[in-house]
């Protein structure tokens, strides 16, 4: 008989969801601590001695010094202090030295980020964020078997091409979070370390799914467009169609990185109806901010003690406000600092805020993830919402696409070319195609009004692209990898991507 130790961990894990049901009212207070203890932990670092944070501590209003005092940052700015930390010098952006550093996509200057991972944030935020999310799903499914079973959290691995030092770890903040995992947590995950942290994901991901599929998982984490990967898989290891037919104990996927919705069917196709369920996170190389916690209502609980201080930068101009100072509906860029040494940073994420005592937010996609060449101002959200009614009309079912403009040119209008990589095909491209363009009418007024009478804007274009199209691309030397945290543009405001991928279209 298989041991259930899930009612262990839901009266060790109750106090920890509990807790957040005080957080209405307390936002400016809880919000307050967090740049007190950061300013304070911080003081003595060149940073904290460069913008006087003990003055600021001091000040009457810390949060109005701060903010006036310490400027707001993109990575680029702070790359010199970073690439400092990684060679080995200590008390630069946080105090002592830094031993790990999460590697993620490129700036504007075309060079990977490299961003500390301290023991105070892992200690602080990315664990206890993971516990957080495992509180209140216990607290949601009251049926929950979750610890009768083991966990299959993808991860990716230490691969770059710095030359470090050997006390020194660079890669997926992933790779660092199953190296660092703690012992108790270690041993109800799979699959072991060694494949875990493998770097060929050629040969990672036969040897994943292989120890997967004999397995009782009971839940998985990572990234909705790898992980399908491998749960197909492991139904062609074990010649099934549906995944719950080998693990018939699934009940839970924890997702993030990528919106949900293009692949939400994929999923539901795939597992127990009955039994499944599916919860959002945002943990992001820079840190662990928010999670779904309710399963009715796809937004997310911004995680106010968590050692991260936020602001929220309006998108049509203005300084930023705190998370008390918010406006539920509004879409702003989201800004933090951080137990990382991170200060006023600019995540290049986008936040709409669903409500604000507590504060929810979804994230409506990244700052330079947009089609706007014709004035139109597709944003990400409305791309994704857009590909999940054209999927759920047509029965298709997609692994990736990226959309861009195509500019007038032999007497053809302007319009969208969507490049589009099929799980399933739709039963109907043209209706395909339809649903996707009213749709994104129907959440897109500027959109709508370029479209009107087709005047200003042809319908768009849908480009079947090969398999694993976008595999190879991510894949390429540069700073494009593959890995459970890949990620591809969802939307881009010139063609240079575009070009790039039809190019490679063969």
């Amino acid at each position: 008989m298989t041991m259930d130790f899930t009612p262990i961990a839901r009266y060790i894990f109750a106090s920890r969801a509990r807790r957040t049901e005080n957080w209405s009212g307390h936002v400016e207070e809880l919000q307050r601590r967090q740049l007190m203890w950061l300013l304070g932990r911080a003081a003595e670092t060149e940073m904290g001695k460069k913008y006087r944070y003990k003055k600021i501590i001091s000040a009457s209003d810390p949060v109005k010094a701060y903010q006036e005092v310490v400027p707001t940052v993109a990575y680029d700015d702070i790359r010199p202090y970073a690439m400092r930390m990684v060679e080995g010098e200590k008390d630069v952006l946080w105090p002592g030295r830094c031993r790990r550093f999460a590697q993620s996509s490129g700036t504007s200057g075309g060079k990977s980020k490299f961003v500390p991972i301290t023991d105070d944030c892992l200690r602080r935020n990315h664990y206890p964020g993971t516990s957080d999310v495992v509180a209140h799903y216990l607290k949601m499914n009251p049926e929950s078997r979750l610890f009768s079973g083991k966990s299959l959290i993808l991860g990716g691995s230490f691969a770059n091409e710095l030359n470090l030092r050997n006390d020194v770890k660079v890669g997926d903040l992933s790779a660092t979070l199953i190296d660092r995992m703690p012992r108790l947590a270690d041993m109800v995950r799979v699959p072991e370390k060694r494949i875990a942290l493998m770097e060929d994901w050629s040969e990672k991901l036969p040897a994943l799914a292989g120890a997967a599929a004999n397995a009782n998982i009971t839940n998985i984490s990572g990234v909705p467009s790898w992980f399908l990967t491998v749960l197909k898989e492991v139904c062609r290891m074990k010649g099934v169609d549906k995944v719950s037919d080998v693990w018939p104990n699934l009940e839970v996927f924890f997702h993030g990185g990528i919106d949900f919705r293009p692949y939400r069917k994929e999923y539901e196709a795939l597992t127990d109806h009955a039994k499944m369920h599916f919860m959002e996170t945002y943990n992001a190389s820079e840190g662990f901010f928010a999670f779904q916690n309710d399963f009715s209502d796809h937004s997310m609980l911004l995680i106010l003690d968590g050692c991260v201080f936020y602001e929220f930068e309006p998108l049509g101009g203005g300084e930023p406000v705190t998370a008390w100072e918010v406006e539920a509906g509004k879409t702003y860029e989201l800004l933090i600092s951080s137990s990382n040494g991170l200060w006023r940073y600019h995540l290049g994420d986008t936040v709409t805020v669903t409500a604000t005592n507590p504060v929810k937010i979804r994230i409506a996609g990244r700052t330079r993830s947009f089609i706007n060449a014709f004035g139109e101002e597709v944003m990400e959200d409305n791309a994704n919402r857009a590909i999940e009614a054209a999927c759920e009309a047509t029965g298709a079912g997609i692994a990736n696409y990226t959309a861009g403009p195509f500019y007038a040119h032999n007497n053809r209008r302007g319009h969208h070319q969507w490049l589009i990589e099929w799980n399933e095909m739709p039963d109907s491209m043209d209706r395909f195609r339809d649903v996707l363009d009213r749709t994104l009418q129907e959440v897109n007024s500027d959109y709508q009004a370029k479209r009107a009478h087709t005047i200003f804007l042809d319908p768009p274009e849908i480009i079947t692209a090969r398999r694993g199209l976008f595999d190879d691309w991510l894949s390429q030397a540069g700073n494009h990898k593959l890995g459970g945290q890949r990620k591809v543009p969802r939307l881009s405001n010139n063609r240079k991507l575009l070009d790039e991928l039809l190019k490679m279209n063969y």
